[in-house]
C-alpha cells in the first residue's frame, strides 16, 4: 500500500471539489453509489464456480476490471465516511473488537470446553 488513507481520502475531497460534486455527495447518494459499485464486483463473479472465482486475477482482463471495482467501493465508501465524519479504520477497529468478543475462538478459555 503506497498511499494512506487519509491521502486518498483528501485526493478525493480535491477531485470532488474541483468538479463542484459535494451538493450530489449526500449520505444517501454515497450510500446508493456504494451499493451499485459493489454489485458491479459482485456481477463479475455473478456465474462463476468458487473455483473460477478463486482464479479471477490470473486473468489480465478480469483482474483490471475486480481492481477498478474495489477501487470505486474504496472511493464511495471514503467519501461516505467523510461526509459523516466517520473514521473508517477506528470503525472497523472497534467492529473486530465486539466480533472478537462475539465470536470468541476455539479453545481461547471463553467457554469453550
Amino acid at each position: 500500500m503506497t498511499e494512506d488513507l487519509e491521502a486518498l481520502r483528501r485526493r478525493l475531497t480535491e477531485f470532488a471539489a474541483a468538479r463542484h460534486w459535494q451538493p450530489y455527495h449526500t449520505p444517501k447518494n454515497l450510500a446508493a453509489a456504494l451499493s451499485v459499485e459493489a454489485s458491479e464486483l459482485l456481477e463479475i463473479f455473478q456465474w462463476s464456480t468458487p473455483e473460477e472465482s478463486a482464479r479471477v486475477m490470473a486473468d489480465p482482463d478480469a483482474a483490471h476490471r475486480v481492481e477498478d471495482e474495489v477501487a470505486d467501493v474504496l472511493a464511495y465508501l471514503l467519501q461516505f465516511c467523510e461526509v459523516l465524519g466517520i473514521d473508517p479504520l477506528a470503525a472497523l477497529s472497534a467492529k473486530i473488537d465486539r466480533n472478537e468478543r462475539r465470536f470468541p475462538a476455539p479453545g481461547t478459555g471463553t467457554g469453550e470446553a
